[in-house]
């Protein structure tokens, strides 16, 4: 099983906390940088631990500050073994619409990023359907749409191909909207993730979030497409090893 987002290095125990992953089943992870110092936390967390990898942005929430005027120092780490995506990236009017024209310039430059390098982009956004709907319909490559909670977006990736990965918040009592958005997804085309130490799905809500918990994630989706669990488990794992080129 693999938790295809997680934020290891915000956790207060990354190397016990892949541990505990490893003992639940989940034997791959992929860890999101989401600022040059993350990238770089992110990197040794890779180096160090077999079967995690990372992927490396800047993130939307960063723009408008010092990070978002690094990207070419995130083109550098980009070389760097280990790594699998650029991103997390994207728009979030939600929070920061103040910054909506940094946030347009930055995701632009990392779409690029990933273009150049031949590497799928990882995607966050939140009340952007529009923005983010037109830069990526311009772009030529592997889209994975984390977190997925904007059903507005489902036809456009139903559409592309986009994979569409899944956080503990599709198993709250109100998110009907992504559970039937999880139904729609093509089978190639779905992920699970924890979005650590976010989310932590309804079992466990409150409490902080690790990528052992993508099981309860991974039962939720299963139930909601009346599939076995264990099925399920093997065709994400498969989607993921598809969509970042993993080993």
């Amino acid at each position: 099983m693999i938790d295809t987002h997680a934020h290891l290095d915000a956790l207060e125990d990354p190397v016990g906390a892949v541990e505990r992953a490893r003992a639940a089943g989940v034997t791959r992870i992929v860890t999101i940088g989401t600022g040059i110092d993350s990238c770089r936390a992110a990197l040794a967390l890779a180096a160090a631990h077999e079967g995690v990898h990372a992927a490396l942005g800047i993130d939307p929430h960063r723009a408008g500050r010092e990070d978002a005027d690094r990207v070419e120092e995130l083109e550098r780490l980009l070389a760097e073994p280990g790594v699998v995506a650029v991103g997390e990236t994207g728009v979030d009017l939600h929070y920061g619409a103040e910054t909506r024209a940094e946030q347009l310039r930055l995701f632009e430059a990392q779409l690029a990023l990933a273009r150049e390098r031949g590497l799928p982009v990882v995607i966050h956004t939140r009340s952007a359907d529009d923005e983010t709907r037109r830069l990526l319909r311009a772009h030529d490559g592997t889209v994975v749409m984390h977190c997925f909670s904007e059903p507005g977006l489902l036809p456009d990736a139903l559409e592309r191909g986009w994979y569409l990965s899944f956080a503990g918040n599709v198993t709250y009592p109100r998110a009907d909207a992504l559970r039937e958005a999880a139904a729609a997804a093509p089978a190639d085309r779905l992920l699970v993730e924890t979005d650590s130490p976010y989310l932590a799905p309804q079992p466990l809500r409150g409490r902080p979030n690790e990528p052992a918990h993508v099981v309860h994630t991974l039962t939720a989706l299963a139930a909601v497409r009346s599939e076995a669990a264990d099925e399920l488990a093997a065709r994400v794992d498969a989607n993921a090893t598809a969509a970042f080129g993993l080993p």
